[in-house]
Protein backbone atom coordinates (compact mmCIF):
# COMPACT_ATOMS: atom_id res chain seq x y z
CA UNK A 1 0.00 0.00 0.00
CA UNK A 2 1.54 3.20 -1.16
CA UNK A 3 2.17 6.03 1.66
CA UNK A 4 0.21 9.39 0.94
CA UNK A 5 1.36 12.60 2.59
CA UNK A 6 -1.47 14.18 4.82
CA UNK A 7 -3.11 17.56 3.36
CA UNK A 8 -2.26 19.11 6.74
CA UNK A 9 -0.38 22.22 6.92
CA UNK A 10 1.59 24.31 9.71
CA UNK A 11 -1.54 26.97 9.71
CA UNK A 12 -4.46 24.34 8.43
CA UNK A 13 -7.26 23.65 11.14
CA UNK A 14 -7.48 20.07 12.40
CA UNK A 15 -11.75 18.86 11.23
CA UNK A 16 -11.84 17.78 15.03
CA UNK A 17 -9.75 18.21 18.23
CA UNK A 18 -9.75 16.98 21.69
CA UNK A 19 -8.05 18.82 24.14
CA UNK A 20 -7.06 17.32 27.84
CA UNK A 21 -9.84 15.82 27.31
CA UNK A 22 -10.59 13.42 31.20
CA UNK A 23 -13.95 11.02 31.62
CA UNK A 24 -14.65 9.49 35.21
CA UNK A 25 -17.24 6.89 35.55
CA UNK A 26 -17.42 7.22 39.59
CA UNK A 27 -14.51 6.36 41.25
CA UNK A 28 -12.73 5.43 37.49
CA UNK A 29 -11.01 7.09 35.50
CA UNK A 30 -11.91 6.01 31.82
CA UNK A 31 -9.61 8.99 30.21
CA UNK A 32 -6.93 11.45 32.08
CA UNK A 33 -5.64 14.35 29.94
CA UNK A 34 -5.94 12.57 26.48
CA UNK A 35 -5.57 14.87 23.57
CA UNK A 36 -5.78 14.30 20.08
CA UNK A 37 -6.61 15.83 16.66
CA UNK A 38 -7.29 14.72 13.01
CA UNK A 39 -7.07 17.11 9.59
CA UNK A 40 -8.73 16.40 6.44
CA UNK A 41 -7.36 14.04 4.08
CA UNK A 42 -5.07 11.76 6.74
CA UNK A 43 -5.23 8.31 8.54
CA UNK A 44 -5.20 8.95 12.72
CA UNK A 45 -4.49 5.69 14.18
CA UNK A 46 -5.70 5.23 17.33
CA UNK A 47 -4.09 2.65 19.35
CA UNK A 48 -4.47 0.55 22.56
CA UNK A 49 -4.48 -2.72 23.96
CA UNK A 50 -8.08 -3.62 25.71
CA UNK A 51 -8.99 -1.23 28.03
CA UNK A 52 -7.24 1.12 27.50
CA UNK A 53 -9.39 4.45 27.20
CA UNK A 54 -10.45 3.83 23.19
CA UNK A 55 -13.81 3.21 23.33
CA UNK A 56 -14.61 5.83 25.45
CA UNK A 57 -12.47 8.27 23.61
CA UNK A 58 -14.61 7.37 20.17
CA UNK A 59 -17.51 7.96 22.72
CA UNK A 60 -16.76 11.54 23.37
CA UNK A 61 -16.11 11.95 19.90
CA UNK A 62 -19.33 10.87 18.12
CA UNK A 63 -21.38 12.69 20.81
CA UNK A 64 -22.19 9.32 23.33
CA UNK A 65 -20.35 11.06 26.55
CA UNK A 66 -19.42 14.50 27.07
CA UNK A 67 -16.25 14.74 28.62
CA UNK A 68 -15.70 15.75 32.41
CA UNK A 69 -13.12 18.06 31.69
CA UNK A 70 -11.41 19.60 28.59
CA UNK A 71 -12.24 20.90 25.52
CA UNK A 72 -13.94 19.75 22.28
CA UNK A 73 -13.35 21.34 18.64
CA UNK A 74 -15.39 21.09 15.53
CA UNK A 75 -13.33 22.97 12.67
CA UNK A 76 -11.84 24.94 15.12
CA UNK A 77 -14.90 26.42 17.17
CA UNK A 78 -15.30 24.57 21.02
CA UNK A 79 -18.03 22.48 20.46
CA UNK A 80 -20.56 20.14 23.19
CA UNK A 81 -22.63 17.49 21.57
CA UNK A 82 -25.76 16.22 23.52
CA UNK A 83 -26.41 13.27 21.40
CA UNK A 84 -24.73 11.14 18.49
CA UNK A 85 -26.88 12.74 16.32
CA UNK A 86 -25.11 16.91 17.06
CA UNK A 87 -22.27 15.09 16.03
CA UNK A 88 -23.72 13.20 12.92
CA UNK A 89 -24.78 16.43 11.74
CA UNK A 90 -21.68 17.86 11.89
CA UNK A 91 -19.70 15.90 9.51
CA UNK A 92 -18.68 12.92 12.22
CA UNK A 93 -19.62 9.69 11.48
CA UNK A 94 -18.88 6.26 13.38
CA UNK A 95 -19.00 2.53 11.80
CA UNK A 96 -18.69 0.54 15.04
CA UNK A 97 -17.74 -3.23 15.32
CA UNK A 98 -21.49 -3.89 14.73
CA UNK A 99 -22.21 -1.94 11.86
CA UNK A 100 -25.66 -1.32 12.54
CA UNK A 101 -27.16 -3.43 10.02
CA UNK A 102 -29.78 -6.35 9.15
CA UNK A 103 -28.11 -9.22 8.24
CA UNK A 104 -31.16 -10.54 6.18
CA UNK A 105 -32.09 -7.27 5.06
CA UNK A 106 -30.90 -6.23 0.99
CA UNK A 107 -27.95 -4.57 0.53
CA UNK A 108 -29.40 -1.03 -0.50
CA UNK A 109 -31.94 -1.24 2.34
CA UNK A 110 -28.87 -1.72 4.83
CA UNK A 111 -27.35 1.47 2.72
CA UNK A 112 -30.40 3.58 2.91
CA UNK A 113 -31.52 2.65 6.51
CA UNK A 114 -33.21 5.50 8.60
CA UNK A 115 -32.53 7.40 4.97
CA UNK A 116 -34.77 5.97 2.67
CA UNK A 117 -35.22 7.84 -0.66
CA UNK A 118 -38.97 8.34 -1.25
CA UNK A 119 -41.27 8.72 -4.29
CA UNK A 120 -44.71 10.28 -4.78
CA UNK A 121 -46.20 12.40 -2.30
CA UNK A 122 -48.36 12.45 0.49
CA UNK A 123 -50.31 9.03 1.34
CA UNK A 124 -49.02 7.77 -2.08
CA UNK A 125 -45.15 8.37 -0.67
CA UNK A 126 -43.12 5.50 -0.87
CA UNK A 127 -39.75 3.95 -0.80
CA UNK A 128 -38.05 4.92 -4.07
CA UNK A 129 -36.12 0.98 -4.18
CA UNK A 130 -34.93 1.66 -8.30
CA UNK A 131 -32.79 4.72 -6.70
CA UNK A 132 -31.89 3.12 -3.51
CA UNK A 133 -30.65 0.09 -5.62
CA UNK A 134 -29.13 1.79 -8.20
CA UNK A 135 -26.83 4.40 -5.57
CA UNK A 136 -26.02 1.45 -3.78
CA UNK A 137 -24.48 -0.52 -6.74
CA UNK A 138 -22.67 3.41 -8.09
CA UNK A 139 -21.18 3.35 -4.87
CA UNK A 140 -19.75 -0.05 -4.36
CA UNK A 141 -18.72 -0.36 -7.46
CA UNK A 142 -16.28 2.71 -6.93
CA UNK A 143 -14.91 0.80 -4.03
CA UNK A 144 -14.28 -2.39 -5.96
CA UNK A 145 -17.17 -4.53 -4.81
CA UNK A 146 -19.24 -5.77 -7.70
CA UNK A 147 -22.43 -6.78 -6.45
CA UNK A 148 -24.74 -9.21 -8.62
CA UNK A 149 -28.31 -7.75 -6.84
CA UNK A 150 -28.13 -4.91 -4.56
CA UNK A 151 -31.11 -7.26 -2.98
CA UNK A 152 -29.21 -9.81 -2.06
CA UNK A 153 -28.92 -10.18 1.30
CA UNK A 154 -26.07 -8.55 3.21
CA UNK A 155 -25.43 -11.70 5.09
CA UNK A 156 -24.45 -12.99 1.73
CA UNK A 157 -21.05 -10.35 1.35
CA UNK A 158 -17.74 -11.58 3.00
CA UNK A 159 -16.90 -9.44 6.75
CA UNK A 160 -14.51 -7.47 4.66
CA UNK A 161 -17.01 -5.98 1.74
CA UNK A 162 -19.64 -5.17 4.95
CA UNK A 163 -17.51 -3.53 6.71
CA UNK A 164 -16.41 -1.33 3.32
CA UNK A 165 -20.25 -1.28 2.50
CA UNK A 166 -21.19 0.64 6.06
CA UNK A 167 -18.21 2.83 5.89
CA UNK A 168 -19.21 3.68 1.86
CA UNK A 169 -22.66 4.25 3.53
CA UNK A 170 -21.09 7.14 5.64
CA UNK A 171 -19.34 8.64 3.27
CA UNK A 172 -22.10 8.61 0.82
CA UNK A 173 -23.90 10.49 3.55
CA UNK A 174 -21.52 13.24 3.92
CA UNK A 175 -19.35 12.44 6.73
CA UNK A 176 -16.02 14.81 7.19
CA UNK A 177 -14.44 12.69 9.48
CA UNK A 178 -14.97 8.44 10.00
CA UNK A 179 -14.69 7.21 13.56
CA UNK A 180 -14.07 3.56 12.21
CA UNK A 181 -13.93 1.53 15.36
CA UNK A 182 -12.05 -1.89 14.96
CA UNK A 183 -13.03 -2.34 11.42
CA UNK A 184 -10.15 -5.23 10.75
CA UNK A 185 -10.78 -7.37 14.07
CA UNK A 186 -12.33 -10.49 13.37
CA UNK A 187 -11.58 -10.38 9.29
CA UNK A 188 -8.89 -12.56 8.43
CA UNK A 189 -5.74 -11.26 5.88
CA UNK A 190 -7.65 -10.94 2.77
CA UNK A 191 -10.67 -9.27 4.17
CA UNK A 192 -9.04 -6.99 6.01
CA UNK A 193 -6.69 -5.84 2.64
CA UNK A 194 -10.14 -4.90 1.47
CA UNK A 195 -11.27 -2.33 4.25
CA UNK A 196 -7.49 -0.99 4.10
CA UNK A 197 -7.30 -0.23 0.40
CA UNK A 198 -11.00 1.29 1.07
CA UNK A 199 -9.69 3.21 4.18
CA UNK A 200 -7.17 4.57 2.08
CA UNK A 201 -9.24 5.68 -1.28
CA UNK A 202 -11.29 7.77 1.36
CA UNK A 203 -8.60 9.27 2.78
CA UNK A 204 -7.82 10.37 -1.27
CA UNK A 205 -11.07 11.93 -1.17
CA UNK A 206 -10.23 14.61 1.80
CA UNK A 207 -12.14 12.79 4.56
CA UNK A 208 -10.02 12.32 8.01
CA UNK A 209 -10.42 9.27 9.38
CA UNK A 210 -9.90 8.23 12.83
CA UNK A 211 -9.11 4.56 12.89
CA UNK A 212 -9.63 2.69 16.04
CA UNK A 213 -7.24 -0.57 16.68
CA UNK A 214 -5.38 -3.13 19.04
CA UNK A 215 -3.96 -4.39 15.54
CA UNK A 216 -0.52 -2.72 14.92
CA UNK A 217 0.12 -4.04 11.96
CA UNK A 218 -3.07 -3.04 10.27
CA UNK A 219 -2.92 0.42 11.59
CA UNK A 220 0.74 0.77 10.59
CA UNK A 221 0.00 -0.12 7.02
CA UNK A 222 -2.72 2.53 6.71
CA UNK A 223 -1.98 5.13 9.34
CA UNK A 224 -0.55 8.63 9.06
CA UNK A 225 -0.19 9.54 12.52
CA UNK A 226 -0.94 7.78 15.60
CA UNK A 227 -2.06 8.36 19.34
CA UNK A 228 -1.47 5.49 21.59
CA UNK A 229 -3.54 5.11 24.35
CA UNK A 230 -2.66 3.19 27.90
CA UNK A 231 -4.89 2.81 30.87
CA UNK A 232 -6.94 5.98 29.84
CA UNK A 233 -4.05 7.90 29.11
CA UNK A 234 -1.73 9.07 26.24
CA UNK A 235 1.61 7.97 26.01
CA UNK A 236 1.93 10.35 22.89
CA UNK A 237 0.91 10.82 19.33
CA UNK A 238 3.59 10.44 16.66
CA UNK A 239 4.22 10.67 12.84
CA UNK A 240 4.53 7.58 10.75
CA UNK A 241 8.29 8.36 9.92
CA UNK A 242 9.21 8.65 13.42
CA UNK A 243 8.55 5.40 15.05
CA UNK A 244 8.26 1.73 13.90
CA UNK A 245 6.05 -0.79 14.97
CA UNK A 246 8.18 -2.81 17.45
CA UNK A 247 8.31 0.49 19.26
CA UNK A 248 4.21 1.16 18.69
CA UNK A 249 3.38 -2.17 20.07
CA UNK A 250 5.84 -2.34 23.05
CA UNK A 251 3.93 1.14 24.16
CA UNK A 252 0.78 -0.17 23.59
CA UNK A 253 1.59 -3.04 25.82
CA UNK A 254 3.32 -1.12 28.62
CA UNK A 255 7.10 -1.36 27.89
CA UNK A 256 7.93 -0.57 31.49
CA UNK A 257 5.22 -4.11 32.43
CA UNK A 258 6.76 -5.76 29.97
CA UNK A 259 9.86 -6.20 30.80
CA UNK A 260 9.37 -6.40 34.35
CA UNK A 261 7.35 -9.81 33.16
CA UNK A 262 10.35 -10.85 31.08
CA UNK A 263 12.40 -10.58 34.05
CA UNK A 264 10.31 -12.23 36.31
CA UNK A 265 9.77 -15.10 33.98
CA UNK A 266 13.09 -15.28 33.20
CA UNK A 267 13.28 -15.93 37.03
CA UNK A 268 10.78 -18.49 37.39
CA UNK A 269 13.00 -20.28 34.47
CA UNK A 270 16.02 -19.99 36.00
CA UNK A 271 14.26 -21.18 39.83
CA UNK A 272 13.25 -24.01 38.19
CA UNK A 273 16.48 -24.90 36.67
CA UNK A 274 17.85 -25.15 39.78
CA UNK A 275 15.58 -27.18 41.71
CA UNK A 276 16.01 -29.63 38.82
CA UNK A 277 19.70 -29.76 39.05
CA UNK A 278 19.65 -30.12 42.96
CA UNK A 279 16.79 -33.09 42.54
Amino acid sequence: MTETTPTRTASSTPIIEVRNASKYFGSVIALEDVSMDVYAGEVMCLLGDNGAGKSTLIKMLSGVHRPDKGTLLVDGEETLFGSPRDAIDRGIATVYQDLAMIPLMGISRNFFIGREPTKGRGPFKRFDLAKADRVTYEELHKIGIDIRDPAQPVTTLSGGERQSVATARAVYFGAKVLILDEPTSALGVKQAAIVLRYVAQTREQGIGVIFISHNVYHAYAIGDRFTVLNHGRSVGTFDKGEISIGELEKMMAGGAELDKLSAELQGIGSEASANETDG
